[in-house]
């Protein structure tokens, strides 16, 4: 077949044109698929996707000391999702907490710590919530929050005040550095084991301050332990191996998931890469406290466990926990490593604070299956069987026993966790009812 010269230039031009725009394409699907693994690491599926709907289309209720705030609908639908947004509105929600229309949201979106990630991260999460996630029509929930909080014009004062100017960082030059950026920018664990100050601001965000991860804040009735590595209510005993491990699978030698951490290790931690885990791992075992009176080093007491195996039951919880606990958790304390966890020496048995014992004791918890981990375990709620004496009793015992030296809750205080929080805690973190996001 004869073909003319017009025509081959015709086709080269064509094929010239093309390369381009094919070019251009591929760069934003490989950019939206590493903005898929962004997404992964800051966690966004936990908040903005409720239990039964679409991911990423907002609805979940998120509960504040201020009332109920419901996150956002982030879905490249146009009417009521953030179609219509630039990158140059993205950012500036992510980095400063403004949205489009110019109001600020409340902090309960982390956005201090999203302050830190890089420009790279921001281009590839902002490329995949515009080009892979499904556009979704759902219109927002109005915050319940009482008033005069509800007024929002004081968060722009708020922003002003608690939240320095953060230069984004990207310093991947070591793995130390690496598990810095993680846990400071998008994995935000601040958010939750920072303490907050008076008018709920974080005490720090970022290390140079050691109150950073010094845990304690509580959120929904459940305190947010220490991350800092030599507390007593910390991780000294663990490595940066058993860090990466319970990450990875929400249990380890040491302990197991439950409460909110649930939703952060079902969306989050256990996709990760085992690089990035690692270097979370031996970054937060490079955070220190300095040693004094209140904060010693956990030693293990047998006394109780070798009263419990000879049928001596000094008190009324030591009777509970034999007849209730000790079957999975033996008299012990010691546990059986990753199947039920060590009571003797728990991080969250050492907190002053103990609502999450008092919490998981009245309403239960489930240990979620994961890819990494696929078996699912779960402790029943007692709050049918136990009053709120028996339940304070029983918390009392497991936060004393076996050398732990954490706080005292009442009956009252019980009494006011079993009117705040539903059994329906125990199906938080279900992988049947929760989306998961694939890489």
């Amino acid at each position: 077949m004869k073909i003319s010269g017009r025509t081959a230039a015709l086709a080269l031009s064509v094929a010239t044109v093309g390369l381009p725009l094919t070019s251009h394409a591929d760069d934003e699907a490989a950019l939206a698929q590493k903005g898929s693994y962004i997404a992964i690491l800051g966690d966004c599926a936990a908040c903005h996707t409720s239990p039964d709907g679409p991911p990423f289309s907002g609805g979940l209720g998120l509960n504040s000391p201020l009332g109920k705030i419901y996150a956002t609908n982030i879905t490249p639908d146009k009417k009521t999702g953030i179609g219509n947004w630039s990158f140059e509105d993205f950012e500036r929600l992510m980095r400063h907490g403004i949205r489009k229309d110019g109001s600020t949201v409340y902090p309960a979106m982390p956005y201090p710590s999203y302050a830190h990630m890089s420009d790279n991260d921001l281009h590839a999460l902002y490329a995949y919530l515009m080009h892979s996630v499904v556009p979704v029509e759902q219109i927002n929930k109005v915050a319940d929050i009482r008033w005069p909080f509800s007024i929002k014009w004081p968060l722009s004062i708020w922003r002003m005040v608690f939240v320095p100017k953060i230069t984004p960082s990207s310093d991947n030059s070591s793995e130390i550095e690496r598990g810095r950026y993680l846990v400071e920018g998008p994995g935000h664990c601040g958010s939750c084991h920072t303490p907050r100050n008076f008018a709920m601001a974080e005490k720090a965000l970022d290390d140079s301050d050691q109150r950073y991860l010094s845990g304690g804040f509580v959120i929904d009735n459940w305190v947010a332990p220490s991350l800092r590595s030599d507390t007593f209510d910390g991780l000294e005993a663990w490595s940066a191996a058993d860090i990466a491990t319970f990450l990875k699978k929400g249990r380890d030698q040491h302990g197991a998931t439950f409460g909110a951490m649930n939703g952060v290790v079902i969306h989050s931690t256990s996709q990760m890469t085992d690089d990035d885990l690692s270097a979370i791992g031996k970054y937060l075992k490079t955070l220190k406290t300095p040693t004094n009176a209140k904060n010693v080093s956990f030693t293990y007491n047998p006394t109780i466990a070798h009263e419990l195996a000879s049928g001596k039951l000094p008190t009324h919880g030591a009777a509970l926990y034999v007849d209730r606990c000790a079957a999975c958790h033996r008299p012990d304390g010691r546990g059986y490593p990753d199947v039920f966890p060590e009571l003797a020496g728990n991080p969250v048995l050492q907190s002053a604070n103990a609502s999450s014992v008092a919490h998981l004791i009245l309403n239960g918890g489930r240990l979620p299956a994961l890819k990494t981990a696929p078996s699912s375990l779960v402790m029943g709620p007692y709050r049918d069987i136990l009053d709120d004496q028996d339940i304070a009793d029983l918390t009392n015992f497991v936060q004393s026993a076996w050398g732990n030296r954490g706080g005292k809750i009442t009956a009252d205080d019980v009494a006011k966790l079993r009117k705040e929080t539903k059994w329906e805690t125990l199906k938080g973190g279900s992988p049947e009812t929760t989306p998961e996001i694939t890489q």
